[in-house]
């Protein structure tokens, strides 16, 4: 037998909608990438939206057509969200900071018909162009007068297209299965791999991001996605933001830290989200600067591990609690939130602060085990580690056009995470599978060295890899970066790490950088650096 419940297909738009008719004078601001500041509501956008479809009509897009973007996190992208999946074809948003070569794979192996651009990215377009045979139209996310003079066949420009559509469109219900969106992986080994999400899974994710031990998001909140909108979706947080009218704040390309400190306060942010980079830019520009942050309560840290020091520092000098975070691509992307349970509201201070160190606890939708190497499942218990899969409803079963073949595992999907979980359900990556060292035979955690280096008052950001060693087949490297005006030598940090760690993980040796690789999505690129220090040997070795 089954329930007399009504059938209603989880759309997209239905976000839109919903946020239009309950939160209609609720403001999404955005920062363009001229630098002028654009203001409307989310009944503007969802009339600008359903102007867009028609838009994409007239130009003879289909269902199922993907639509590429290569833009900031503004309005008029906000819109291209809404407007492409909820006339069933799908979003390809792209990451303009990759290799023009692999922006060209990607649009070529989704076959985009029509990639929409932020007129910064004009130089890219113009490369991009002619390497890109299946896109009939590019189409400049500006007015009239902003067009940019190049030589891009088939120009169009948005505005242009909108002010000739009227929003007479209604949104279509089909199955809530529908291919909505897609993104590729950073493609750090190998080419990028699309991830295709779902309406469904993407109104889960929704859902699932915004409870109190997720996300904590509501209509009293005014959130500021600092992660692009071209990275697997800005986490989910413009459709979490519409489904629970939340303030949106979207800052375009203006990410250092001044520009952040000035948006934090004339919009009255109470939470963002980015990658640790990010919030280092924000946190020195703060000290340096003798400023406050008057709104912010909560800042989401993902992407790569958050340092301890700068966890502490949020909150002992801003009063703003770090809520560390963990999730991939193929997750849609959130996986697990670090918040407490309420027997923890009592423990001691540095009870608390070593539970706030892990990537959290798994948000309802998302399962995880640790396994073995050979796939057997181990207890969790806080000290066994393994290989971390999950599975759940937002989380991919494939990659676009079976690329790198199966993807699962017994129905779960290998993360490439070394991990471990404790009873309480806390997860703690210890290390990227790739990225682990292995001296002789045993395994030493890259994140917990980096996150001890990066406590160092004098050490602006460190990194730690595995260098062949005669001996023990593998050592720790730390490589760092200095903090303006503060000295260190070699001694001081390996002394740093006496007490901290076993004696036999503290590195064999330091290089001091001017500055670290990192990937088109802002994380620590342990590969490039691996690449780069390829011939090094340690001393006496």
């Amino acid at each position: 037998m089954q329930g007399l419940m009504m059938n209603r297909q989880l759309m997209i738009s239905s976000l839109l909608t919903h946020a239009s008719q309950n939160h209609h004078d609720t403001e999404i601001v955005s920062r363009l990438p001229v630098g002028a500041t654009h203001r409307y509501t989310y009944s503007d956008a969802h009339r600008r939206s359903r102007q867009l479809v028609r838009v994409l009509l007239a130009l003879g897009v289909k269902a199922e057509d993907r639509i590429g973007t290569l833009a900031w996190n503004t309005h008029r992208h906000f819109e291209i969200y809404y407007a492409v999946s909820g006339m069933a074809a799908i979003c390809h948003t792209i990451n303009p900071r990759l290799f023009p070569e692999q922006i060209a794979y990607i649009a070529n192996h989704a076959d985009d018909r029509f990639i929409f651009f932020d007129v910064n990215f004009t130089k890219l377009v113009e490369t991009l162009a002619p390497l890109c045979p299946t896109v009939k139209g590019w189409i400049a996310l500006c007015q009239r007068e902003e067009m940019p003079e190049c030589a891009i066949p088939n120009l169009l420009c948005y505005e242009d297209l909108m002010a000739a559509q009227s929003d007479d469109y209604e949104w279509p219900e089909f199955d809530e299965n529908t291919a909505s969106s897609l993104c590729y992986t950073s493609g750090t080994t190998g080419n990028p791999k699309g991830v295709l999400y779902s309406h469904r899974s993407t109104v889960l994710h929704a859902y699932g991001s915004s409870v109190p031990d997720g996300l904590g998001l509501s209509a009293r909140d005014c959130i500021l996605p600092v992660v692009p909108m071209f990275h697997v979706n800005a986490w989910g947080l413009p459709y979490a933001c519409a489904l629970n009218g939340a303030k949106l704040v979207l800052p375009g390309p203006h990410l250092d830290g001044a520009s952040l400190h000035s948006m934090f306060e004339e919009e009255g942010v109470t939470m963002s989200a980015g990658v640790p980079t990010i919030w280092l830019g924000l946190l020195n520009h703060l000290q340096e600067n003798k400023l406050k942050l008057s709104t912010v309560k909560r800042l989401v840290i993902g992407g790569s591990a958050a340092p301890p020091a700068m966890i502490r520092s949020f909150d002992d000098l801003f009063g703003v609690t770090v809520l560390h975070a963990w999730g991939m691509t193929e997750m849609s992307p959130l996986g697990t939130v670090n918040t407490y349970k309420k027997k923890h509201l009592t423990l001691p201070a540095k009870d608390r602060d070593r539970i706030r160190l892990n990537q959290g606890r798994s948000i309802f939708g998302v399962e995880m085990k640790i396994t073995d190497s050979d796939g057997n499942a181990l207890p969790h218990d806080g000290k066994a580690f393994g290989d971390l899969l999950v599975r759940g409803p937002w989380i991919t079963s494939g990659y676009f056009r079976s690329e790198g073949g199966e993807a699962l595992v017994d129905g779960w999907f290998p993360t490439g995470d070394v991990a471990t979980i404790d009873a309480d359900g806390y997860m703690q990556i210890t290390d990227r599978s790739k990225d682990v060292i292995k001296s002789g035979g045993e395994w030493i955690s890259s994140i917990d060295l980096e996150n001890i280096a990066v406590a160092h008052p004098a050490v602006a950001e460190a990194a730690v890899i595995g260098a062949v060693h005669p001996k023990w087949d593998e050592r720790p490297l730390l490589v760092v970066i200095k903090k303006a005006g503060k000295d260190v030598t070699r001694e001081d940090l390996i002394a740093f790490y006496e007490g901290k760690v076993a004696k036999w993980w503290i590195p064999d040796d330091v290089i001091f950088v001017d500055e670290l690789p990192h990937t088109a999505t802002g994380k620590l690129s342990k590969l490039q650096l691996r690449e780069r220090l390829s011939d090094y040997r340690f001393p006496g070795a």
